[in-house]
């Protein structure tokens, strides 16, 4: 069963300009995307810096608002929740930032943070209740009653992230958006954080949805992928597909660049040429055309929906690619999958 479903969300930031402001143009980060998690999977997000990846993050939470869209929360549309129904979900699903040192309060002591966390979202326990809740929250994530007094500066960057997760979970949350949580982290650091996540998910029954551009990472941690490209999801599938048979040509080249120890395999490697367009001026058809080596006339003019070639795996293409031999084989139908379920 869904947990979360986001359907045709749309982010998009004004461009103002003049002495009166007027909107000239918009930013359009996130511009028609769709995607579902099931409860207790991890969904990953990667793509390139810009493709809006943290920008559907902040829009399901509604940190930032949405353009328009709708994101289904257990069924229900929160796009739409008045502000009390807006909090409940709040507690549900919780959010940890990629970045450790800006995330907590300098002012604050770790108990300071874990009880405020609480009793913002109307977790009502007594002083010694509270601490106690606060040691078994900090044991469950590798720390000590020791680190209960001490403050943000005190700790290294990956006893900051655990720090952080214990205040994700002590508000007893279902979903957790994980947006690049072991960027800022040593390579062994960010093992046992993730390694910790895999653990808490596996016990408490969490649901994730995992952004990075990690690729390694992402495979790791995810069950399914999602592959965003400017602002538009070009590829969804589980996380084994995505990787070993992709269907998009940037998720193909996406692949490709990632790193192996195997000079003759570098050589083989196919790298994107250009960048990635603007999204004030996105192009027409297929955003990748610019940049695609497969690309017809049909590509410029005809904008690819992400449709379902084969069960579970979604594909904004229009057609279907040798990417062995370099070449087309055919065009899409539209109509029906490209091979039966």
């Amino acid at each position: 069963m869904d947990l979360l479903t986001v359907k045709d969300l749309k982010t998009w930031f004004p461009i103002k300009s003049g002495i009166v402001q007027r909107t000239v143009g918009y930013v359009k980060a996130v511009d028609g995307v769709s995607f579902s998690v099931v409860r207790g999977e991890t969904m990953g997000l990667v793509g390139e810096s810009g493709s809006g990846k943290t920008t559907v993050a902040r829009s399901v939470l509604k940190l930032i608002p949405s353009t328009s869209g709708d994101v289904f929360f257990d069924g229900v549309n929160i796009t739409k929740a008045k502000r009390k129904q807006l909090r409940e979900f709040r507690r549900r699903m919780q959010i940890i930032f990629q970045d450790p040192y800006a995330s907590l309060d300098p002012r604050q002591t770790v108990n300071s943070m874990l009880g405020e966390a609480m009793k913002v979202h109307g977790i009502k326990l007594s002083e010694a209740e509270s601490h106690g809740k606060a040691l078994e929250l900090l044991n469950i994530v590798g720390l000590s009653e020791e680190h209960l007094y001490r403050f943000p500066h005190e700790f290294s960057g990956g006893q900051r992230q655990r720090i952080a997760v214990a205040r994700v979970l002590a508000v007893n949350p279902e979903f957790i958006i994980l947006d690049e949580p072991t960027s800022f982290l040593d390579a062994s650091v960010q093992a046992s954080v993730l390694n910790l996540l895999k653990e808490l998910q596996s016990k408490m029954g969490l649901t994730y949805l995992f952004i990075s551009h990690n690729l390694a990472v992402v495979h790791h941690m995810s069950d399914r992928v999602g592959v965003m490209y400017l602002g538009v999801l070009v590829e969804v599938a589980d996380k084994n597909e995505v990787y070993d048979t992709s269907q998009h040509p940037y998720t193909f080249h996406l692949m490709a660049a990632i790193p192996v120890p195997d000079p003759e395999a570098e050589k083989r490697q196919a790298l994107l040429s250009g960048d990635v367009p603007s999204p004030v001026n996105i192009p027409s058809g297929c955003r990748f055309h610019p940049r695609c080596p497969y690309m017809t006339d049909r590509c410029v003019h005809e904008v690819p929906p992400l449709f379902e070639r084969t069960k579970g795996h979604w594909t904004a293409c229009h057609y279907e690619i040798d990417f062995q031999k370099g070449e087309r084989l055919y065009d899409i139908d539209y109509g029906k999958p490209t091979v039966e379920n």
